[in-house]
């Protein structure tokens, strides 16, 4: 298998500016646009349905309509244009590798956080799972 280019290449994000490098670094690795899947992950229905008293939607709309919106209008503003845009509900650790392994991809593009501690242990880390559970290489962007 060659390095580059990559045919298919996954990016989870969670809106944050780190997520911009994650993307920004994927589009490096491939030949065209088009292979880059920019993925965000909804919590589970339970989690979610708490969030509807601090954060409503209107009547018409759905969760995973909202995050495509809001995924669509991230991409956009940033002037990222022309990738796969996927968003799944999930725990994002497992719901990640399993989309790129439905996509076969070549490799995941995550960025850390880089908590550690209290923090990681109470919060978790999704950079980990992805580590521990897919099926290609991964590559975590360290935060600086």
């Amino acid at each position: 298998m060659a390095w580059l280019p990559k045919k298919c290449v996954v990016v989870p994000i969670d809106f944050s500016e780190h997520s911009l490098t994650a993307i920004t670094t994927a589009l490096e690795l491939v030949a065209r646009p088009a292979d880059v899947h920019v993925l965000h992950v909804l919590m589970a229905s339970v989690d979610r349905d708490l969030l509807t008293e601090w954060a409503p939607l209107p009547d018409d709309e759905t969760w995973d309509a909202a995050g495509r919106k809001h995924l669509a209008e991230f991409l956009k503003t940033h002037g990222i244009a022309d990738v796969v845009e996927e968003v799944c509900l999930g725990d994002p650790g497992f719901a990640i590798t399993d989309y790129a392994q439905r996509q076969q991809a070549e490799l995941i593009v995550i960025p850390s956080h880089g908590y550690q501690g209290m923090k990681r242990l109470l919060l978790g880390s999704v950079a980990d799972r992805v580590i521990r559970y897919s099926h290609c290489p991964v590559l975590v962007l360290r935060r600086t």
